[in-house]
């Protein structure tokens, strides 16, 4: 059988944890399982996965703690699983550092597509992303070396999700992209019609950047295209 990477999953409820690690077993994944919270990082250190799939609501401590506790030494996808349909939950999963999230209950084939789009995406990198060191756009500048990005020579706090939505956005200012090709470009998949994620993030990032939600002027929502990065407005 194939290997296409090791999987650690962070799961508290034993018969979901069980049924899902065979599954993924099946699939051509080393798959290994962890019950708290906190004993990911010990093992994230241990096995080195090419990705975790993390509960939120976890003993020992939470996947959010965990996930931001992670981004500190471990840079490949990490993808929360939420039963609450609660949006607080996935902008803190993605501001602290997740690279997606997928509701319970869990759709097997769902969550292998978003597995194999987050390895995909992190192995290779989308081309169409800008390959320039330095992207500016009026007072905003992106080091795409360093990952970091400033405003009126500010740091700005960005999470990778964040970054990558805010990479492609510039890389294509004063242009309206698709939602679809947004998740190409970001995810490495193709928009599902139900994930609210890019809305999410462009939500974070429009608090981060003080741009009124209620009338934005540096990112908008062009209803029925997509999304524009205001070039004029930075």
């Amino acid at each position: 059988m194939n290997n296409y990477g090791t999987i650690l999953l962070v799961e508290d409820d034993v018969s979901l944890a069980q049924w899902v690690a065979e599954y993924l077993t099946e699939q051509g994944y080393t798959t290994h399982v962890c019950h708290r919270g906190d004993e990911v990082i010990g093992q994230v250190k241990t096995l080195n996965p090419s990705i975790v799939l993390l509960d939120i609501m976890l003993p020992g401590q939470d996947g959010i703690s965990v996930c931001r506790e992670l981004r500190s030494f471990y840079n490949s996808p990490i993808i929360m699983l939420t039963a609450r349909d609660e949006e607080m939950d996935e902008v803190i999963g993605l501001e602290v550092g997740a690279s997606d999230y997928v509701m319970k209950p869990v759709r097997p084939r769902a969550l292998l597509a978003r597995i194999k789009a987050a390895l995909r995406q992190n192995n290779e990198p989308n081309k169409s992303l800008a390959n320039e060191k330095l992207i500016t756009v009026g007072a905003l500048s992106i080091n795409t070396e360093s990952r970091s990005v400033k405003l009126n020579d500010l740091d700005i706090n960005i999470s990778s999700a964040e970054y990558l939505l805010l990479h492609y956005l510039t890389s294509n200012a004063g242009q309206v992209v698709s939602r679809d090709a947004v998740f190409k470009a970001t995810k490495g998949r193709e928009y599902d019609g139900l994930d609210r994620s890019v809305d999410v993030l462009i939500s974070a990032l429009r608090k981060k950047f003080n741009d009124d939600p209620q009338n934005p002027t540096k990112i908008k929502t062009i209803w029925g295209r997509g999304y524009l990065l205001v070039s004029t407005a930075w």
